[in-house]
């Protein structure tokens, strides 16, 4: 969880396969802690192709089956098939607009949104740019994409700096680092 935090949580992330992977991962959180899915993120990457959207979109039945018995991932039926139906969704936003990365950006204007909070109780669950981005992804047709959902991936995607400011990463993730 250190690691995470003090490398790659909140850093702005531009790249398509990795904002694929946060999807996929934080549908998977829902309702479980992000410690829970992190652990499983290695088993994760190997059971959905190292989150090649292109490759996932192409699972059928077999693949739900292997999937819903792979102990190494989150085993729900409904999460699992969202994974598939994102990966979808998600080609066909980006032949849409050109990228992922494009599309998803636009909800916080093309930069990260530098937030100046001072303690955990402070930090939303959702704001009206989660809110507008899951109600545009639903219409899409993606899945596990509630508001919440979408809050907890600007975060992830460095979309919004929500480290305290008294975290050492928020300086340095406000500088692009």
């Amino acid at each position: 969880m250190t690691a995470y935090h003090d490398t790659e949580w909140g850093v702005p992330l531009h790249d398509d396969r990795k904002l694929y992977e946060f999807l996929v991962l934080d549908a998977a959180q829902a309702g479980l802690s992000w410690q829970t899915v992190l652990l499983k993120r290695e088993n994760y990457r190997r059971a959905f192709d190292n989150f090649d959207a292109a490759k996932v979109a192409r699972y059928g039945d077999r693949d739900v089956v292997r999937l819903l018995a792979d102990t190494g991932i989150i085993r729900n039926r409904l999460k699992v098939q969202s994974a598939i139906i994102n990966a979808r969704c998600f080609l066909a936003v980006q032949a849409e607009f050109g990228s992922f990365d494009r599309y998803i950006w636009q909800f916080t204007g093309g930069q990260t949104r530098a937030n100046r909070f001072h303690q955990l109780s402070d930090l939303p669950s959702h704001t009206a740019e989660s809110d507008a981005m899951s109600e545009d992804l639903r219409g899409r047709g993606f899945k596990f994409v509630g508001t919440t959902i979408c809050y907890a991936f600007m975060q992830a995607a460095g979309m919004v700096n929500d480290h305290l400011v008294s975290c050492f990463r928020h300086r340095a993730v406000s500088n692009g680092q």
